[in-house]
């Protein structure tokens, strides 16, 4: 039995270059690349927020009541936020591919998932940013969530 309650979705591009993000749960989502590397997103039950990378693999969402949770980008598509919330994205390769493989002896092909941080002090945060920064400069990366909002949407790039 798995410890987290796993939520898939779907994304789909759109032509204003948004991208339409449905949930299993039903919940669907207006997403939008905001100023730098983040995405604004508005849903169908009066939410909204911003997600931000902080480094390459954490993932800040700040919902509009200013409360804050985190996720851990864990490869294959899947984003294990900090409410016990595993994301599954089904609308790349790699999602199917993570889907089906987390099936498979629970997930162990796919390696142990690694928590996300519950809370970080703004140094913190400024220090993963810092980190990010360094490590693609001169390497062409955008380092954000849809570097190309049309490239299949990359395995480790979606802000589950």
């Amino acid at each position: 039995m798995s410890r987290y309650q796993q939520l898939a979705y779907t994304d789909e591009l759109l032509a204003d270059d948004t991208v339409h993000r449905r949930y299993a749960d039903g919940r669907q989502e207006w997403r939008r690349r905001g100023p730098g590397a983040t995405v604004t997103w508005r849903d169908d039950r009066g939410d909204s927020g911003v997600d931000e990378p902080l480094g390459r693999k954490i993932v800040k969402r700040t919902l509009r009541d200013g409360s804050v949770r985190y996720g851990r980008e864990s490869g294959y598509g899947r984003t294990l936020w900090s409410d016990g919330v595993l994301t599954v994205n089904r609308s790349s390769f790699g999602g199917r591919l993570g889907a089906i493989l987390a099936g498979v002896a629970g997930g162990a092909l796919l390696g142990a998932l690694v928590l996300p941080p519950m809370s970080l002090t703004p140094e913190e945060e400024g220090e993963l940013r810092n980190q990010a920064a360094q490590s693609s400069s001169g390497s062409g990366e955008t380092g954000g969530d849809y570097g190309d909002w049309d490239d299949g949407y990359g395995d480790d790039d979606d802000f589950g």
